[in-house]
């Protein structure tokens, strides 16, 4: 059983040091190390979120994560993050195994650090021409990200990025995100040349997750639909789309950025700075979601994906259900 799809995944299993190549996305107070090593204890690959954690909070997250999994697991860094350079420190004294860079383009040096604790280096690319340029400064895979997805997003469907750099970029081992649950897309998307895929959106709401219920109520009453993108006020001072399900938190969002651009146009804030204000304020506002069940003015961040989460399921079964769809679908093929 499942020894088709396995097969298809080795290639991707064999960079992440995993049973699956399947990637268990980074939400921010979400992906913590009870889900994380959960995962990683399942046969997927666990990604910590550094969020706006410093060195030393990043390091009890990972010491708690070690303890209760011998597996490999990633921690994911936010690029524009000032502290990146003790984040990423913390990760090789701590023997991380994979770094995600994510939101922005990492240099050159930033990789051959991380490369210099012997941690592998992994970023999210929106263009065909980025990719070939991450390639190039030496990331040791990439993932491509659909607009679909939840958090923070690019402004391409991951249908679209498939056709634009996954078919072709073959010879390089790319993981595919945005709008995939079910087993036959997993399945497909091996057979095109993805060395994996990553899933968010239904491990936020599932068992393992310490989500308060009220967050994870909220995802299974939702649809796709709800699942939008923040108003962007000034194409001048651009704002990283965050996906989450509406609320009256999403309308605060857009009053804050209204306050920073403001700020901004008085000379008051700098670009940096007023965008590291706005991510601040997606992170309080997700916490109080996530820990505190506020849903109506915390953030909700999901996919579009929501839509077809419907139970509350242990990534077991998640898992499982998904290794059978895939089979299923591979059996058809015959």
């Amino acid at each position: 059983m499942n020894e088709k799809i396995l097969k298809l995944m080795e290639r991707g299993s064999k960079i992440l040091g995993s049973k699956y190549a399947l990637l268990g996305g980074a939400m921010t107070w979400i992906s913590e190390s009870n889900l994380v090593s959960a995962m990683c204890n399942s046969g997927v690959f666990g990604v910590l979120a550094s969020g706006a954690m410093d060195g030393d909070q990043l390091k009890y997250e990972i010491i708690a994560t070690q303890q209760k999994t011998s597996r490999n697991f990633g921690v994911n860094v936010i690029v524009m993050n000032p502290k990146i350079q003790d984040l990423i420190d913390v990760c090789g004294e701590r023997k991380v195994s994979h770094v995600f860079l994510a939101g922005g383009l990492p240099d050159k040096s930033t990789i051959d650090k991380i490369h210099g604790y012997g941690m592998q280096a992994i970023a999210f690319a929106p263009a065909l021409a980025i990719a070939r340029r991450l390639f190039k400064q030496g990331v040791d895979a990439l993932v491509i990200e659909g607009h679909e997805a939840g958090g923070h997003v690019g402004p391409l469907t991951t249908m679209v990025l498939i056709q634009d750099i996954l078919l072709n970029l073959k010879e390089y081992p790319i993981f595919v995100a945005g709008g995939i649950l079910r087993g036959e897309i997993v399945a497909t998307l091996l057979q095109l040349g993805a060395a994996g895929c990553q899933l968010g959106t239904v491990f936020a709401c599932c068992k393992e997750s310490i989500a308060h219920d009220a967050f994870k109520t909220a995802f299974l009453k939702a649809s796709g639909r709800s699942a939008v993108l923040p108003v962007q006020l000034d194409k001048k001072f651009h704002v990283s789309p965050v996906r989450a399900l509406e609320n009256i938190g999403t309308d605060e969002f857009v009053e804050k950025q209204r306050e920073i651009l403001e700020k901004f146009g008085r000379g008051e804030v700098g670009t940096v700075d007023g965008k590291l204000s706005l991510e601040r304020f997606w992170a309080g506002s997700l916490r109080r979601a996530v820990r505190e069940g506020d849903v109506d003015r915390g953030s909700l961040m999901a996919g579009q994906i929501v839509e077809l989460v419907r139970s509350e399921k242990s990534i077991d079964e998640i898992i499982s259900t998904l290794l059978q769809e895939a089979d299923s679908y591979l059996e058809s093929l015959n």
